[in-house]
């Protein structure tokens, strides 16, 4: 009996540790952020994955950043975007992605949040427990490049507070 049950844990486990590795693939390929800076790896559940029709990819740590990729890269179109899932931090379709703008979770690169989640019962879910609103990864986009001024300045804010403070 023993043997078998372990016998059936490695078989499962064979057939689930591929994926595992595959879903980080992308931190693998773009550990950090081009853009900022930070560790796709820690910003898993907001990070986002670009394939362009030129075969070329990049990743980034936020919607923020890739926001920033999109707009300097304005002649290569993206045959797929990707971001990761709030909860799974496994990449998801941005098109059908469920997004939640706002609430009181700080956001990544922003001060108005912008999440995604793979699976709709998980946005109403966060929705219920940290507030928000649902909307469409176009809005999402939108608001991205809405926020960009309001958000940089955040960002020259604090890192200029954390030289002052390393100089002290």
């Amino acid at each position: 009996m023993k043997k078998a049950l372990i016998l059936s844990f490695l078989i499962l486990f064979s057939f689930t540790f591929p994926f595992a590795l595959s879903a980080q693939e992308d931190v693998q390929k773009h550990p950090t952020c081009k853009y900022c800076g930070m560790d796709r790896a820690k910003f898993a559940h907001s990070r986002f994955y670009m394939t362009y029709e030129d075969g070329s990819i990049q990743g980034t740590c936020s919607i923020h950043c890739a926001a920033i990729e999109f707009a300097l890269h304005i002649d290569k179109t993206p045959k797929t975007m990707q971001v990761g899932d709030f909860y799974s931090k496994m990449l998801v379709d941005v098109e059908k992605a469920f997004w939640v703008l706002g609430g009181n979770k700080p956001g990544v690169m922003t001060k108005r949040a912008k999440w995604a989640f793979a699976q709709k019962e998980d946005a109403e879910k966060f929705m219920k427990e940290s507030g928000g609103s649902a909307i469409s990864f176009d809005q999402a986009f939108k608001a991205a490049f809405e926020d960009m001024y309001e958000d940089t300045k955040m960002i020259q804010e604090r890192r200029k507070m954390r030289r002052m403070q390393h100089k002290h």
